[in-house]
Order: structure tokens, then C-alpha cells, then sequence
């Protein structure tokens, strides 16, 4: 990609509409999740229920994660023509979400130790009332995802499949519909109110069984489950983002294509690739610094950025040549 070609996509991915639809959305669910849970915050110390108690102090960290989300969107929005960045602020909304995961990890451990408190000093729980309140908690969390949901839609699911001719005879197919190419800030606003939903319906669970058969005990067994699964999600949200940030990226497919594509022409091996770093600079787009050491005296950097050029997601190259003299 040459000099102009980088300036304007840098320009087009600072922050564009879908980023946007992204940050009003996470705006809108951050405050309808901090006025239900207040609800149910209230509404579990009144009842009695520990699962509806652990469910709104959960909400309310994930009110306080979805925030974080929606600052990590105006952040990057406000400093979007900083040419401090040099690739664009899109790593912001990375931490944000890396954030809002560390969050869902401590609200995970909060709810484990909920739960253990109340198995040894069960209380009684006023069934009926906090059903209720659980299953309108579930009924918010509903809508709050259906709102992530369209923006998502909106202008951040980046799949797509590409077919590249590269010029010598052969055809490559590739698939980059990978969780990479998706709004990991946006996920893990998505993932908060999941994991949200998951715990309103295990608390449902737990206090129709405790009204019904007078299973006490589901209550706070029930909130160590919530935790169990909303500390894997966590963890899974956590290792998204955190390879994003650490440029752990040298396991992706493209870094497989950008090597073939350069040696693809190589014959006898007259060119080959002695150094190659790829890291992610946005959604779907990459940056690659390499080394070619050949005996071609006619492959310069132009014609290996000619060559790269198939690969639309690879917006930046930095190429050094290295000219060996031919064997006799």
C-alpha cells in the first residue's frame, strides 16, 4: 500500500458510522442496565434471594463495564485525528473491552462468594416478589442485547471471504471470518448482558424450585453456576483482547499468505522471506514488516507491495531487500 493509500484509510477507519451506532447503542444499554439494577438490587435485599441479590450487584458492575465501553467509543471518536496515532485509535475501544472483561472476572469471584455465604447461612426468601423482579431483569436484558445486536449488524460484522488471483497461475482462497474481524469493545458490552440474561434465568430457575419444592439451597447453588459461566466467558474475552493488544498475531492465517504470496514467484528459490512481523491495526486490517533476501536482481519493495496488493487486509508494509549475488 503506498503513502496516499494508508494516509486515507487511516482517515476512513478512525472512526466511522459503525463505530458510532456502536457507542450510542452501548450509551443506551449502560443506563437502562444501572436503573434495573438498582431494581434488583433493592429488590434482592427486600426478598431475601441471594441469586437476585447476585444478579443486580453483577448488573451493576456491568453497568459500570458497559460504561467503559461507551468511553472507549467517545475516547476514540475525540481523538480519532490525533496524528499522535499513528495507526488510528481503534486499540482504545480494545481496551475498553479488555477492561469491561477484568470487570466480569471480579463480578464472577463476587458471586462465588455470595453464594458460599449463603449455603452456610441459608436465610428464607420471599419466592414470588423476587421471581418477578428476575424475570423483568431477564426481560431487560433481552432488549438490551436486541439494541447491541442491530449495531453490530449496523457496521461491525467485518467476515467476508475473499478470492485472490496472485498472477502466476494459481488461485488462493481464504475465509477471515474470524472473531478478530468483530468489535471485540462492542462483544464484550454483548457479552456483559448475556452473561447478564444467563443469570437471570438461573435465578428464575433457582426460585421457582425453592417456591415450588422448597429447594432452598438452589438459590445460592444456582448463583455458583452464574459465576462459573460468566468467569469462562470472561476468560475467553480476556484472551480476545489481550492478543489484540500484545500483537500476539503471528498464528493468523494471513501471516501464512503474506509468506506465499511474496515467495510465491520465486524460482529455485530465489527469493525468500528471512523476517516477517504482522500485527493488527484495525478490524480485519493488518500492518507487516519483512525481509526478503533474494537473487533477483529485479524485485524491489514496489514489486512486493504489488504482490501484497492482492490481500486487501494487509494496509501497510514496511519491505527491506536483501541482494545476494547468484551462484556460479
Amino acid at each position: 500500500m503506498h503513502i496516499e493509500d494508508l494516509s486515507r484509510w487511516t482517515h476512513e477507519h478512525r472512526f466511522d458510522s459503525g463505530n458510532a451506532a456502536a457507542e450510542r447503542s452501548t450509551r443506551v444499554v449502560m443506563w437502562i442496565t444501572a436503573a434495573m439494577m438498582v431494581v434488583e438490587i433493592a429488590a434482592g435485599w427486600w426478598f431475601n434471594s441471594m441469586a437476585l441479590l447476585a444478579d443486580g450487584w453483577h448488573m451493576s458492575s456491568h453497568a459500570v463495564a458497559i460504561g467503559l465501553s461507551a468511553a472507549a467509543y467517545a475516547l476514540a471518536r475525540r481523538h480519532a485525528q490525533d496524528p499522535r496515532f499513528a495507526f488510528g485509535t481503534w486499540k482504545i475501544e480494545i481496551l475498553g473491552g479488555f477492561a469491561s472483561a477484568i470487570f466480569l472476572l471480579g463480578v464472577a469471584a463476587l458471586m462465588v462468594l455470595g453464594s458460599v455465604e449463603r449455603l452456610l447461612s441459608p436465610a428464607p426468601i420471599h419466592y414470588q416478589e423476587a421471581i418477578v423482579v428476575a424475570v423483568l431483569g431477564l426481560v431487560v436484558n433481552i432488549v438490551c442485547a436486541l439494541i447491541l445486536g442491530q449495531a453490530h449488524h449496523h457496521g461491525h460484522d467485518h467476515g467476508h471471504g475473499h478470492g485472490h488471483d496472485h498472477g502466476h497461475g494459481h488461485h488462493h482462497g481464504h475465509d477471515h471470518d474470524d472473531h478478530g474481524h468483530h468489535d471485540l469493545n462492542l462483544k464484550s458490552a454483548y457479552v456483559h448482558v448475556i452473561a447478564d440474561a444467563a443469570t437471570s434465568v438461573l435465578a428464575i430457575a433457582a426460585l421457582v424450585g425453592g417456591w415450588l419444592w422448597g429447594w432452598s439451597w438452589l438459590d445460592p447453588l444456582m448463583g455458583l453456576v452464574g459465576a462459573v459461566l460468566v468467569g469462562v466467558w470472561a476468560k475467553g474475552l480476556v484472551l480476545d483482547t489481550a492478543k489484540v493488544l500484545l500483537d500476539r498475531e503471528m498464528d493468523h492465517p494471513v501471516v501464512e499468505e503474506i509468506r506465499e504470496v511474496v515467495e510465491a514467484d520465486a524460482g529455485a528459490g530465489d527469493s525468500r522471506i528471512a523476517d516477517l512481523h504482522v500485527w493488527r491495526v484495525g478490524q480485519g486490517a493488518y500492518a507487516c514488516a519483512l525481509t526478503v533476501v533474494t537473487r533477483d536482481p529485479q524485485l524491489t519493495p514496489d514489486v512486493v507491495r504489488q504482490r501484497l496488493s492482492v490481500h486487501e487486509e494487509v494496509v501497510h508494509s514496511t519491505i527491506e531487500i536483501h541482494h545476494c549475488p547468484a551462484h556460479p
